[in-house]
């Protein structure tokens, strides 16, 4: 049944926001007698194994419990990466250099890339530093601003009066509480009760477009906007993630197989490990944007620090 299921992109078990029932999940690993439950996701789903977990211990059942790390965001806590992350970075990357090609092929061109990341940057982040045809990268860690001395706007202009064109890569949670948003839109949640996020490459592009237009009127400028997330999301996992799923799903049978229970498995400074579910659950893996993989975006880009004095 499951043979090939690893080629393929997506998920053959489907996927929900929401809709979270606890007891009816737990009654039906009873009624079906599992003794072993394995649970796919990223930080929502780790949150959502320790209830499950917990619950099992109240009841006094024998069922193995594990979580899976598995969120291209790479936003788990704990361990080096979860499982997705490089197949994303390596699609991000195609679509870093198709803005790269469009900039360069316009007269006063802005490239401009939304990719994945509510809270966490690390896809924006790795996919700059692999590109290195990025001229600025904005992440959900770091403030910024459009106008005014060493803001976006400013290093942009210099950037197309010395190159004559710029890539602009964007975290879809970066500059939110910039956007202009409506009451309704302040209290809109999706299913599982995270604000929902509006669209900030479309804002950007809006946003540059009136600055050309105010600062260089009657002259060229096009800003070419592309939004892979479903491309990236939809691609069969690479060889480097199929390694590590397959290393990551060996180390949980065995852990089961040992008699352990609410436990993740996942690699800790290359060393693949049993870590507590509650840990994994309550950590988080935001980018530090103070340690030396932020500096090397900066070297490569030369973008501002967005600090105002």
């Amino acid at each position: 049944m499951v043979r090939g299921w690893h080629k393929l992109g997506g998920t053959v078990l489907e996927t929900s926001r929401g809709g979270f029932d606890l007891h009816q999940i737990v009654d039906a690993i009873q009624t079906n007698a599992f003794n072993q439950v394995y649970i796919i996701g990223g930080d929502g789903t780790m949150r959502g194994a320790v209830e499950i977990f917990d619950e099992i211990q109240r009841r006094k059942i024998n069922v193995g419990v594990v979580g899976i790390p598995k969120t291209v965001d790479n936003d788990v806590g704990i361990i080096d990466r979860s499982f997705g992350f490089q197949t994303a970075v390596e699609m991000a990357q195609q679509a870093i250099s198709a803005a790269h090609v469009e900039a360069e092929s316009a007269v006063n061109g802005i490239g401009l890339v939304k990719l994945m990341g509510r809270s966490t940057g690390h896809i924006a982040l790795h996919a700059t530093l692999s590109s290195r045809d990025v001229d600025c990268c904005l992440i959900p860690e770091m403030e910024f601003y459009l106008e005014g001395k060493g803001g976006l706007v400013e290093f942009l202009d210099n950037r197309l009066k010395e190159n004559g064109h710029a890539v602009l890569v964007v975290a879809e949670g970066a500059g939110q509480n910039m956007i202009p948003r409506t009451a309704a839109q302040t209290e809109e949640r999706d299913e599982s009760g995270n604000l929902v996020f509006l669209d900030v490459g479309s804002w950007l592009k809006t946003e540059l477009k009136k600055w050309w237009a105010r600062d260089h009127p009657g002259e060229l400028f096009t800003v070419k906007y592309i939004d892979p997330t479903y491309m990236i999301r939809a691609v069969p996992a690479n060889a480097t993630d199929n390694l590590y799923c397959t290393l990551l799903a060996h180390s949980a049978i065995h852990g089961v197989m040992a008699g352990y229970t609410g436990f993740v498995s996942g690699p800790i400074n290359g060393n693949y490990a049993y870590i507590p579910l509650e840990d994994v659950a309550q950590a988080t893996n935001a980018v530090n944007t103070k340690d030396h993989k932020w500096a090397w975006v900066r070297t490569v880009t030369n973008q501002p620090d967005f600090v105002k004095s």
